[in-house]
């Protein structure tokens, strides 16, 4: 499994960061209990890091992630890995831009998911964050790669990083685990912001031109651009 050099390095990296990131995921409130994952695709190899089943987030260790194959095989570790591994699994297959996978129930989004509706791309952080509504998935059991199945079929055709599996939760992708869990973050701040204003009155989505705008600016213009070298750098 270690057999490239380098490799038990980034393995090791990997878990540590796999572990901490979960513990953003309780910060914001994302989940309850022992519910929610995060998982991280090992790079240039088949394989994932992910959180082992039913295991209390205090008790997480980078030891206790768990290593397995694209298939959910568990290729290193001592527990069982999530129980929403398979879905995981094939997010990573059928979409090879992604990088990380998270899932949770977080309470304003799960709401939506249960209602069977999508946020409404209404303000202009769901502009910049999502570029799109947040969509809502088919309902598939857990266990299999049938909600995977649901996600890789709705984010297609979406530039959403979010999708709202009916009558269930939260599923975000990222080019790696830390994009994938600040669009949980952004996923649960939108669908509480949105599900306020409606108390308030009608919502209205905003104008397609100025959404498309937003998800441009935010996502090749906002915060720290890297700089080209000068001549004396260079």
């Amino acid at each position: 499994m270690t057999d490239h050099p380098g490799a038990g390095d980034v393995l090791k990296a990997l878990r540590e960061e796999v572990c901490a990131l979960h513990a953003e995921l309780l910060r914001w409130g994302l989940v309850a209990w022992t519910s929610g994952n995060v998982s991280a695709r090992v790079p240039g190899r088949d394989l994932m890091v992910i959180k082992p089943s039913g295991v209390a987030y205090q008790d997480l260790t980078a030891e206790s992630m768990i290593v397995t194959d694209l298939f959910g095989n568990v290729v290193e570790g001592h527990h069982r890995p999530s129980s929403d591994t398979a879905a995981h699994a094939y997010v990573y297959r059928h979409m090879p831009a992604v990088g990380g996978v998270v899932h949770t129930h977080s309470p304003y989004a799960t709401a939506w998911a249960a209602a069977g509706e999508p946020v409404p791309c209404a303000i202009t952080a769901m502009g910049d964050e999502f570029g799109d509504d947040i969509p809502v998935g088919p309902f598939a059991l857990i266990g299999d790669q049938s909600i995977g199945e649901g996600i890789v079929a709705t984010l297609g055709g979406s530039r959403s990083p979010a999708v709202l599996m009916r009558g269930h939760g939260v599923f975000t992708v990222g080019k790696d685990a830390k994009a994938a869990v600040k669009a949980a973050v952004m996923c649960e701040d939108v669908a509480r912001t949105v599900h306020l204003a409606r108390q308030l009155g009608p919502v209205s989505r905003l104008d397609q031109g100025a959404i498309d705008r937003l998800h441009d600016r935010y996502q090749n213009v906002y915060g720290q651009q890297p700089t080209e070298p000068t001549g004396a750098e260079a």
